[in-house]
């Protein structure tokens, strides 16, 4: 069942949340040894079961009552442990919820478990896991793109309706793309990023996975919300959340024209095709957009990125909290806790992130991917004067088989291509499911304006009517 059914059934005494944690757990025992989407699973689940129940019953009401969800394991967990998939962090429990979790529960979903990631969110395949990587539902040789694999191969699987991921720079709607689920990022500030482990501040934000537009809308309205513990947390009030295809006929989308100039496969273009096709059968415009400096996203992306990074990582030295490996004094036990501790793809992007910060290349990288990067907030911007939505492709191919870019970080890099801009602007996006090649899911992405997230739900809910859902399918693991 879908989240709106299970929660409007338990609302209404049909269905016993126990139950539903009975037949998520059932399935998750069935098939998650191939897979590998979790990490840990919550001991504490059944117990939170039979509280939402108890709450019902109380006449709380709870617009996730009894849904069983899966959350990344960058996100904190009160007495469940959060490693980021790090063997730095590697049973650190920690003694509070993320904002994202507590709202959560507040709401009556039933946390299941931590899903796998690349480590500390750095990646595109959720290869790079101290934990091993986690496969893509639809094809067990393939990746589910990352970082947030673990969340999109949950929710393509089955085992939960709704997950909650982190997008630094296309995590969440690149491994939508590669799994067939829908995928979103609101605007930069809208859900708190209390509790989620920093990689990039000025870039990670809180997403959310589903696999139907009413459901992907339910689990994000919940999330959404002022936070004073967080900073950067937005105080503008809610976008309206409920999806109504009818406002969608009458939006005007842009065509990102860089987007589709080179590198994209024949089956990409198809899907683009297509949903531009579908869409203009019911009265929606789409027109050609320029956004030149497209083509320096991806420097700007991965420069502003590590050297956050290389900042943000600087804490973890085995003195605080996490693994320690033992040594005669206090600078060769940071130097071998960090040794051990991480992966290559994290020391490799706190090099970079180090090197671009350092004394006489501050100015020459860094610096000038600052400009770049408001360059490119200005020209979507501009874009936005003259449509209400950007489409692009999410990916340009479908997911690729585990191990083909391991050895080539700029390849893997490559498969961000079409999602980093949006994080450097701060604005939301959507991934949905658009088509199929050689059997494998596409996605397209939606841009929105800051703070129109409503706007991106309205036409992915008239493309969902107008095909159906043919493309919204679970992976075929049976």
């Amino acid at each position: 069942m879908d989240a709106v059914t299970i929660a409007r059934r338990v609302r209404a005494g049909e269905l016993d949340p126990g139950d539903v944690l009975r037949e998520t757990l059932a399935r998750i025992e069935r098939f998650d040894a191939r897979v590998h989407a979790f990490l840990t699973l919550n001991p504490e689940a059944e117990a939170e079961a039979e509280a939402v129940r108890r709450r019902v019953e109380a006449g709380e009401e709870l617009p996730l009552a009894g849904v069983p969800v899966a959350v990344k394991d960058n996100l904190t967990t009160r007495g469940l442990a959060t490693t980021c998939a790090s063997g730095v962090l590697e049973g650190f429990v920690p003694p509070y919820d993320a904002a994202a979790v507590e709202r959560l529960r507040a709401a009556g979903a039933v946390l299941v478990g931590k899903t796998n990631l690349d480590e500390f969110a750095m990646g595109s395949s959720t290869e790079h896991s101290h934990f091993g990587p986690t496969r893509n539902p639809w094809d067990l040789e393939r990746v589910p793109g990352g970082s947030s694999g673990g969340s999109a191969a949950a929710v393509a699987a089955a085992y939960v309706p709704v997950a909650v991921g982190s997008d630094t720079g296309g995590s969440v709607r690149q491994p939508a793309a590669f799994t067939g689920t829908l995928g979103f990022k609101p605007t930069y500030g809208r859900i708190s990023r209390y509790g989620l482990v920093a990689f990039a501040s000025s870039l990670d934000q809180v997403g959310t996975f589903g696999r139907s537009v009413a459901d992907l809308a339910l689990v994000s309205r919940v999330l959404m919300g002022h936070d004073p513990r967080d900073a950067t947390s937005l105080e503008a009030p809610p976008p309206r959340l409920e999806p109504d295809p009818r406002s969608g006929r009458g939006y005007t989308l842009g065509v990102v024209r860089e987007t589709l100039e080179e590198g994209n496969s024949p089956g990409v273009l198809d899907a683009l095709a297509r949903f531009r096709t579908v869409l203009e059968s019911a009265g929606v415009r789409f027109v050609e957009v320029e956004l030149p400096s497209l083509r320096h996203a991806l420097a700007a992306y991965y420069l502003v990125a590590t050297a956050e990074a290389s900042s943000n990582l600087a804490r973890y030295d085995g003195v605080h909290y996490g693994a320690r490996v033992a040594a005669g004094e206090v600078r060769e036990l940071m130097q071998r806790t960090r040794e051990r501790g991480f992966g290559a793809e994290v020391k490799r992007r706190i090099l970079m992130g180090t090197f671009a910060l350092s004394s006489g290349y501050y100015d020459a990288y860094y610096g000038r991917a600052l400009k770049a990067r408001r360059r490119i907030a200005a020209e979507f911007a501009q874009a936005f004067r003259e449509v209400d939505l950007l489409v692009t492709p999410t990916t340009p191919t479908p997911a690729f088989r585990l191990g083909a870019k391991l050895d080539d970080p700029l390849e893997m890099y490559l498969s961000d291509v079409d999602t980093v801009a949006v994080n450097l602007a701060g604005l939301p996006a959507l991934s949905l499911p658009a088509g199929f090649e050689e059997g494998l899911p596409l996605g397209v992405q939606l841009i929105a304006p800051a703070l129109a997230e409503d706007r991106l739900f309205d036409l992915a809910a008239l493309f969902e009517q107008l095909t159906e859902g043919a493309y919204q399918q679970t992976a075929p693991l049976d």
